[in-house]
């Protein structure tokens, strides 16, 4: 008996009904093996692994795999919007006002209790957006010395 298949981004493409191609998967594993990446960032990673691509191309891209949930977009007040892999789970960010680097906060409480609001206005919620902001390590000791 041989060991179950893992899942290739072919699989995870097809799964979502998209048409798996070499810049959609180049896309998905550059924003997987990245941390936080802007279009310009994700765009240099796509043509490092297949050559030409267009920007409009990354944009379409990073559209059908956000609608489709194999990416998350998050947008930091005053910074460009970025993409993750870390989907489903309803984690947080935190982000330096120094430098902009962005990293990943898992929910304090648990399970996600940030998704039962004091008051939800009648809104059936099913995501929680917090984002903290402070200065990461680097910029706190350049700043400090």
């Amino acid at each position: 008996m041989s060991a179950p298949r893992t899942p290739t981004t072919g699989d995870e493409l097809r799964g979502v009904g998209l048409r798996v191609t070499a810049a959609r998967v180049a896309l998905l594993e550059t924003v997987r093996d990245g941390d936080h990446l802007d279009v310009e960032a994700i765009a240099s990673g796509v043509r490092d692994r297949v050559g030409h691509v267009s920007l409009q191309a990354v944009y379409e891209a990073l559209h059908a795999l956000t609608a489709a949930g194999l990416l998350r977009r998050i947008e930091p007040a005053g910074s460009p919007a970025r993409f993750e892999g870390r989907v489903g789970d309803n984690h947080h960010h935190v982000v330096c006002r120094s430098c902009g680097v962005v990293a990943d906060v898992d929910c304090a409480a648990g399970e996600a209790p940030c998704l039962t609001a004091s008051d939800d206005r009648g809104f059936s919620i099913d995501e929680a957006e917090v984002v903290y902001w402070g200065m990461c390590p680097d910029c706190s000791t350049a700043r400090s010395s």
